[in-house]
């Protein structure tokens, strides 16, 4: 009697261990236990700067961007001589300055559907591998969950040079 006793309870606890998992884990565990504030999340904006005519300012518009707000992409593009106005997103969120790009590359056809597929098969994914990855001590997931989806990229170099194949000087290991 003390023996089904023992494996009831083993049973009973398992089960109730696996109601308390957390499926939506994200497998990148970027918490910090540090008490102190996180100093690269502090950003200053760029300085306020008085217009030459308040009746020119265009109307505030919810949810946009401020005039204020910090574009440092923008601003390194324009370092380096480029031209900011390319980053712009047009209809589809591709900056103006891709269109011939995404034109050629979707000469055959393409879905518009494929970046939400794509996040449901992900998420179906990242929850079929955090079912049995918990642990005591938080850690970081996400390498052994995508294990089986990398390449070996020296590998494949191989196979492709004794295929004949032209391939570039891969970085040393």
């Amino acid at each position: 009697m003390r023996r089904a006793h023992l494996v009831a309870i083993i049973g009973l606890a398992g089960l109730a261990s696996c109601a308390v998992v957390d499926r939506d884990k994200p497998l990148r565990d970027l918490r910090t236990n540090s008490p102190q504030p996180e100093e690269f999340a502090i950003v200053p904006n760029k300085p306020l700067v008085q217009p030459e005519s308040y009746s020119d300012l265009p109307p505030p518009t919810p949810g946009a961007a401020n005039r204020t707000d910090l574009t440092p992409k923008a601003d390194a593009v324009a370092a380096l001589g480029g031209n900011p106005a390319r980053l712009v997103a047009r209809g589809e969120g591709v900056p103006a300055g891709d269109g011939a790009l995404i034109q050629r590359a979707s000469r055959f056809g393409r879905d518009p559907n494929v970046r939400q597929e794509l996040a449901q098969t992900d998420a179906q994914f990242r929850r079929s591998k955090s079912i049995f990855n918990w642990s005591i001590v938080p850690k970081d997931d996400y390498v052994n969950a995508y294990k089986r989806e990398t390449l070996d990229a020296y590998r494949w170099l191989n196979i492709y040079r004794r295929a004949g194949a032209k391939t570039p000087t891969p970085p040393p290991q």
